[in-house]
């Protein structure tokens, strides 16, 4: 199944989300997640993020780093937070590195991922046709 996969660079849990919550707080700039910074606030996910997740041509899974090995072995390693693309195959591809989302805000997050999954989804077209 064709989905994106957002990876945080954080683990899974409630006692987690509440350390990860005061982190963000007290000491913004050395919050290991990007994508945790960019799309929740203090305890929640951002409206305008969630607004725009609805309007994604494909669909969304969010995991942790913590369950990668389970999930998408050949992922663990990556650099995150990340968002990657997976196709009919199950065959992974990075589509907004760490690299990519660190100097974004959220409405830059936004565009590059519009902007990228326009050309994924359009070279998936074209192949699929050859």
């Amino acid at each position: 199944m064709r989905q994106l996969l957002f990876v945080y660079n954080a683990t899974a849990g409630p006692g987690h989300a509440l350390l990860d919550s005061l982190h963000k707080v007290l000491s913004p700039g050395t919050y290991p997640c990007t994508l945790c910074g960019l799309t929740y606030g203090l305890t929640s996910m951002r409206p305008e993020w969630k607004a725009f997740l609805r309007t994604l041509p494909l669909p969304a899974r969010f995991l942790y780093r913590d369950q990668l090995p389970d999930t998408y072995p050949a992922l663990v390693g990556q650099p995150l937070s990340a968002v990657f693309i997976e196709d009919e195959a199950g065959q992974v591809a990075p589509l907004v590195t760490a690299a990519d989302m660190q100097p974004l805000d959220l409405p830059g997050l936004m565009a590059l991922l519009r902007q990228r999954l326009g050309g994924a989804l359009a070279e998936s077209k074209t192949s699929a046709l050859l």
